[in-house]
């Protein structure tokens, strides 16, 4: 079972949003840049990415504005920062859980852990709530979104292929693919209701899909 932890711990490299307009290549740099997205993800844990302010960043992270926007040219770039950050701590996450499944049992295991894993995160975690509630307003969230889920839903093909003796996971592609948004908008309904509600949904969740990811393709 793949340990819990959180999705904003560490950060990482875009993957297919945009740069920020200045990419960080001293160790000083990076630990500028580091800088600033802790002081954003703090700001908008406490009141929400729609306060969040250009001029407060830079104070609080002890730069001028003109620095701050030498790395970011808005509020935007910073908030595709921290989801891109997100999105690369998920994808070792699911890939630590999926890459070793080899039977049905395996899969099972894996699966039910992952739910369980990205369900305590959102609850626990107010900024990745903020900014992937951000993803039908912003075009390019929507396509981080979109291509993360072609990803993490590949990988659950894969696994699903391996368990059920498949030669690949190509005839799994668009189950899991579909799945894969599927949970997505789970976790964002079942933080939006009570918590009572929320683990019903989370756990309805799960049954529907486990019946389609343990059940081979018939021919």
């Amino acid at each position: 079972m793949p340990a819990k932890r959180s999705l904003t711990g560490s950060l990482d490299q875009p993957t297919t949003a945009p740069l920020p307009r200045r990419a960080p290549v001293q160790q000083r740099s990076r630990e500028r840049m580091d800088r600033i997205l802790a002081v954003a993800t703090a700001m908008i844990g406490a009141r929400g990415s729609d306060q969040l302010k250009m001029g407060e960043v830079a104070e609080q992270a002890g730069i001028s504005i003109g620095s701050l926007y030498q790395y970011f040219p808005d509020k935007s770039a910073i908030i595709r920062s921290l989801a891109e950050r997100c999105s690369a701590e998920s994808r070792r996450c699911i890939e630590d859980a999926l890459t070793q499944v080899q039977s049905v049992a395996e899969l099972e295991t894996a699966y039910g852990s992952l739910i369980d894993i990205y369900y305590d995160i959102y609850r626990a975690e107010p900024v990745m709530r903020d900014i992937w509630s951000g993803t039908q307003a912003d075009k390019q969230l929507a396509a981080l979104e979109l291509a993360e889920s072609r990803i993490c839903g590949g990988m659950l093909a894969d696994a699903m292929a391996r368990a059920h003796g498949a030669p690949d996971g190509a005839s799994y592609a668009a189950t899991a693919f579909l799945i894969w948004q599927l949970g997505e908008a789970t976790m964002r309904l079942a933080v939006s209701v009570d918590e009572e509600e929320g683990a019903a949904l989370v756990a309805a969740f799960r049954r529907m899909t486990l019946r389609e990811i343990l059940t081979p393709l018939r021919e």
